[in-house]
């Protein structure tokens, strides 16, 4: 049996869309991209916030190996606006339910228990920047599969180091799995 890959559950403002640094902290201000050989995407033009996501990006987040799942309130304007702009293709949405749960746990963020829903057992990450303790706790103690709630400084926006650590868990993943399949062929 080929086992599937892990999701990669992944926010648009504060992961992508960085904002809230101070004039201190950039004074310069956030820096902007263009694409498609220096000329603006049309997206770029109805949501001038786009020029803050780095095209690079794109690249780097198609070469994790995982299933990658837009998990923001953009929805499917995500993979009209933003998969584009990073040369995406189109991706899986989660759909957020109307209602919050029949028992909302305190301090519990809202998106926790879909996503946990969604994956349906699957390992899984999730990069946004409203993470907290509180929702790792409840994911380790309700979610079966392995599963990585990654908190990105929204000031910033994903980092290096934020894909380093993704990196890293995912394939970390991927060779754990390998060494028990080899292990119970024995």
């Amino acid at each position: 049996m080929i086992a599937q890959l892990p999701l990669l559950f992944l926010d648009v403002d504060g992961p992508l869309i960085p904002f809230g640094a101070t004039p201190e902290q950039l004074p310069h201000g956030y820096p902007t991209y263009e694409t498609d050989h220096g000329r603006r995407a049309p997206a770029a033009d109805t949501n001038p916030l786009i020029t803050r996501i780095n095209p690079a990006y794109g690249p780097r987040l198609l070469a994790l190996p995982c299933t990658l799942v837009w998990a923001t309130t953009w929805m499917s304007d995500a993979n009209d606006c933003i998969a584009p702009w990073l040369g995406l293709p189109r991706l899986p949405v989660v759909e957020w339910p109307d209602t919050e749960a029949d028992d909302p746990t305190p301090g519990l963020h809202w998106k926790t228990r879909p996503l946990r829903d969604w994956a349906a057992g699957r390992p899984y990450v999730w990069l946004d920047d409203e993470i907290t303790d509180r929702d790792r706790a409840w994911t380790e103690a309700h979610h079966p599969g392995r599963a990585l709630l990654h908190r990105v400084d929204p000031r910033r926006g994903l980092t290096d180091g934020d894909f380093a650590v993704v990196d890293r868990w995912l394939r970390a993943g991927r060779d754990s799995d390998r060494s028990s399949d080899q292990n119970s062929v024995l």
